[in-house]
């Protein structure tokens, strides 16, 4: 599955705040905190993106169950279970 960023953009430093001890605790366990974000990110970006292509599909995604359920599946006839 393709990223849904730029892989070769260039890396920005920020600022966040975030609580202390959860940050402390991070460091002792040696947590790369930039590649957890980033991976946090992805995550987040994938599932947003996901939703939104549910939501944009969403009646094309209904009348395709609709037929199903009116004339079964395009493969029934080739099931042997």
């Amino acid at each position: 599955m393709a990223l849904p960023y730029d892989q070769n953009a260039p890396k920005k430093p920020t600022n966040l705040t975030i609580n202390s001890d959860l940050l402390e605790k991070a460091r002792a366990e040696k947590i790369n905190l930039s590649a957890t974000l980033e991976g946090a990110l992805i995550q987040q970006l994938r599932q947003s993106e996901r939703e939104k292509w549910k939501a944009k599909n969403k009646s094309a995604i209904q009348a395709l169950n609709d037929l199903a359920e009116t004339h079964g599946l395009f493969s029934d006839s080739f099931r042997d279970f």
